[in-house]
């Protein structure tokens, strides 16, 4: 096969797509292929099959939507390394080879960074993964000193065999090998402009050609399922699954929409009119061959979707087919302690991939904010929510069952093709970069990530990787003193604003600040404070260490390359490409390497990481406070008036473009770091605390920072109020449109005093809305007003579990709460919720410098001017 271009294959994908099959090809049970070769295949999964002893790669065939099995046949073994010699072992501690999962010893030689110096090592191999950890009395237990004794075995081979998730490969004769596609001119030439003849060239374009490389369009299958209960709102148990499935529905990117019923002897009906006309209903006398075809179905794909699917739809349907008899070899789900995955293809719980933050804040800016769950999501993102039901899912009939699971299912998968397949793609794009295969991507977080990466790169290159112990022994010192009570060290810095309201103010924003540092200064765990007695002259302001400069560091190099190329070649692609389809995919691209470089730097801070090393995490935080100062100091120089600067941005009154330009030009050439207009406000008002501030952009958006109106637990009436003052504020233009506004804001926020008291509100609007993070029991120590009131729901018979969202009202009692399904509007402690709607307008009024007493009375510009 020759070399396509990424625009080849969009262009021939296209094609491809419309010969897809339209309904989805059920096949019964059978065994996956396991061809000697194929054309060009994208790896699905990397895993361990028990049954052969051997790791196995799932493949997905673009061309025709199958599923291959490849099995490994270089004879690779799972294993851990030591520092004590076979000699050593045998005769002191022989209970190592005697272990029935031992296979045999290797000497090999790696690097140790941490030394800066090689090292023999001995790799002891064995039979199993359980061998070497996992159970009591393993090898790596046996042995006083083990390095990478942890990594899952299925990892351990991706690091040693390169193999990168979600690349494309063909098989050759029973062989995996790369299927390379061909990059373009301008990318090679952005490149050479960026690293020149630089001994890192090659390894830069290595990272485009995994960037570059097309993602393919595959087939994808959600699902959702219905379970009777006996007591409304009761979600039974899924390891005990005590009661029938009662509809399973499904919906497919290749056109399949079905929904399978269990016909419980009632009337059936047409179909709903709001139902899609292309959805099949099909009925089931017996609950076990309705669970039968649903797992053919389930079979025919090569991606099956769901929505909290390992916690309960997978999950109940495993544990229900066995209540019926099944073999288990006949059931496609296979459990794990904590996830649920298929025996052919690959399961993605689409909850545990929005759940996670790096993706809220930076893959979907924070687009919804409210608890996960998929009416939050999809009623975000799509403008359409779940179905609403006015009565138990168990009293549905068969059609309202129907209509209310396939939605269910729908949304599924309509949120992993959000925005164009955003979803989806972005899934691939970060499997490619971690080298986590998807099903373990989309069930961590991005610690895990970011750990995946470098533990790769350090296999790669030959380096040991070092034991959190050892790295903490030799570099577990830091030099600044923390303000905020927890914290290790000194973080970043907030200037304090200038309390106030002003017109024409322009931020700057430093373009991925800490990246930037990692990158510019060589921060990583074995450059800062390295063995090298030469560097210790190269110190990193404001703190005792230093940094080598004799080496360049992992870390810094990995973040360098990926803040690169997202800030200096796909971020502008994404904005200037004309084609469609192109400028899509490089907006995955960029948005998949925002996620890792923005979340890097809170990483390499955690304790929790296993490359944890508190010296890099401090100077990453002293040098963007150096940077931040160092501009502020020059913006002065330079005639600008800053009024408010925190973390990586500065707020500039009223500056002109050459200066401007000049401070940019200035950033670039001194401190290497890239300082851009990041947006201009039409007015800004500070409260005069940090973080605490509220701003018009020229484009009429509006920002609200730390105010107690936009969080999420906030009752509805107080949400409500806050938008209308925030709407009066947006249409201020100079000081006399923002009095006039000041006096509009006064009524409103008066009226709803007024209606408050007259207790004009619903329940509904004055609820508390918050979810439990943890089962009932475990709330001991203390106990918040929504588990207070979720007790009291469990007191009638109301089944409460973790990640339920409780929805509760103040009332004048002992315990202060009731969950609103208890409450009477008659109840209600007004006086509290006054409490609420003084504090969150006393923070906005006070960003405009009005006391909210007065404007409870009359608003005069003459308290701020």
């Amino acid at each position: 096969m020759g070399t396509p271009s990424l625009e080849d294959y969009l262009r021939e994908g296209e094609k491809k797509r419309e010969e897809f099959p339209k309904e989805g090809v059920i096949k019964g049970r059978e065994e996956i292929e396991t061809p000697s070769d194929t054309g060009p295949c994208v790896i699905l999964s990397v895993t361990y099959s028990g049954e052969k002893r051997k790791a196995l790669v799932k493949l997905y065939d673009p061309s025709n939507g199958k599923i291959y099995f490849w099995y490994d046949n270089s004879g690779h073994k799972p294993y851990c390394l030591t520092d004590i010699s076979p000699e050593e072992i045998i005769s002191n501690h022989s209970e190592v080879v005697s272990h029935k999962g031992f296979d045999h010893f290797e000497r090999v030689v790696k690097y140790d960074a941490l030394s800066d110096k090689k090292v023999v090592m001995t790799k002891v191999v064995a039979l199993d993964p359980l061998s070497i950890g996992g159970s009591r009395g393993s090898i790596r237990e046996l042995l006083p000193r083990a390095w990478e004794a942890k990594i899952k075995y299925h990892h351990c081979y991706i690091y040693d065999t390169g193999l990168i998730p979600c690349m494309y490969y063909r098989i050759e004769k029973g062989k995996l090998v790369p299927v390379n596609f061909k990059l373009p001119r301008k990318l090679i030439e952005l490149v050479d402009r960026l690293y020149g003849l630089s001994d890192v060239r090659d390894e830069a374009l290595e990272w485009v050609k995994l960037l570059q490389a097309p993602i393919p369009e595959m087939r994808m299958l959600a699902m959702d399922i219905e379970v009777h209960s006996p007591v409304a709102n009761r979600i039974p148990n899924p390891k005990e699954a005590p009661y029938p499935v009662i509809a399973i529905a499904f919906s497919s990117n290749d056109g399949f929409k079905e929904v399978l019923l269990l016909d419980r002897g009632e009337a059936k009906g047409g179909k709903p009119k709001d139902l899609d006309g292309k959805v099949s209903l099909k009925y089931y006398k017996k609950e076990s061959d309705l669970l039968r075809e649903a797992f053919k179905i389930i079979n025919s794909y090569p991606i099956l979707l769901t929505f909290n699917g390992d916690n309960f739809d997978l999950n109940y349907l495993y544990h229900r087919a066995l209540k019926l008899g099944f073999d288990k070899r006949d059931i496609p789900i296979v459990l794990t302690s904590d996830a649920a995955s298929l025996r052919i293809g690959i399961h993605i719980d689409l909850y545990k991939f929005f759940e996670n933050h790096a993706m809220q804040v930076y893959a979907f800016k924070n687009k919804y904010r409210e608890v996960k769950t998929l009416d939050s999501i999809s009623s975000a993102l799509l403008g359409v929510g779940k179905v609403k039901l006015d009565k138990p899912i168990s009293e549905l009939n068969y059609l309202e069952l129907a209509k209310y699971c396939f939605r269910d299912a729908d949304l599924t998968l309509k949120l992993a093709r959000y925005n164009n397949n955003t979803t989806i793609n972005l899934i691939i794009m970060l499997s490619r970069i971690s080298k986590l295969p998807i099903e373990d991507l989309t069930r961590t977080g991005i610690s895990n990530w970011v750990k995946n990466l470098l533990y790769f790169e350090h296999r790669r290159k030959g380096y040991l990787i070092p034991n959190p112990e050892d790295l903490l022994a030799r570099k577990g010192v830091v030099s600044t003193k923390a303000i905020i009570k927890g914290k290790k060290y000194l973080g970043a810095i907030v200037i304090n604003p200038l309390p106030g309201i002003f017109f024409d103010v322009t931020v700057l924003d430093f373009a991925s600040l800490y990246p930037s540092v990692i990158k510019k200064w060589n921060l990583s765990y074995e450059t800062v404070r390295c063995p090298h007695e030469e560097c210790k002259s190269n110190r990193i302001p404001g703190t005792t260490h230093w940094v080598c400069k004799k080496n360049r560091g992992l870390m810094s190099t990995i973040v360098g390359f990926l803040r690169d190329f997202r800030v200096r070649i796909y971020k502008p692609l994404a904005k200037k490409e004309k084609r469609e389809d192109l400028r899509l995919f490089y907006e995955v691209v960029q948005q998949a390497l925002k996620v890792f470089i923005n979340a890097s730097y809170g990483v390499f801070g955690s304790s929790n990481f296993p490359l944890y090393c508190p010296p890099v995490a401090e100077s990453t935080t002293a040098l963007g406070r150096y940077a931040i100062i160092k501009t502020i100091k020059k913006a002065y120089e330079l005639g600008l008036m800053v009024i408010y600067g925190d973390t990586d941005s500065v707020f500039l009154w009223r500056p002109t473009e050459d200066k401007i330009s000049e401070l940019l030009a200035w950033s670039e050439r001194e401190l290497g770091i890239d300082l851009d207009v990041d947006k201009v406000y039409r007015l800004v008002a500070f409260s005069g605390r940090k973080k605490n501030y509220l701003g018009i952009l020229k484009d009429g958006g509006i920002d609200v920072k730390g105010l107690v109106g936009k969080k999420r637990n906030t009752p509805e009436f107080i949400k409500e109020l806050f938008n209308e003052i925030s709407s009066i504020i947006m249409k201020a233009e100079d000081i006399n449109s923002l009095e006039r506004a000041l006096e509009e804001i006064g009524k409103v926020t008066r009226r709803s005093y007024l209606k408050l008291k007259s207790r004009a509100y619903s329940l509904d609007e004055l609820a508390f809305r918050v979810a439990l993070t943890k089962p009932l029991k475990e709330y001991v120590k203390n106990t918040p007003q929504h588990v207070k009131a979720a007790r009291q729901l469990e007191k009638y018979g109301i089944q409460i579990e973790a990640g339920d969202i409780i929805s509760f009202v103040k009332v004048r009692s002992s315990l202060g709460v009731k969950p609103v399904q208890l409450a009477r509007i008659d109840e209600i402690d007004e006086e509290k919720y006054l409490a609420h709607i003084e504090t969150t307008c006393r923070q906005v009024l006070e960003a405009l410098g009005i006391d909210f007493d007065k404007i409870l009375g009359a608003s005069s510009m003459d308290s701020f001017l």
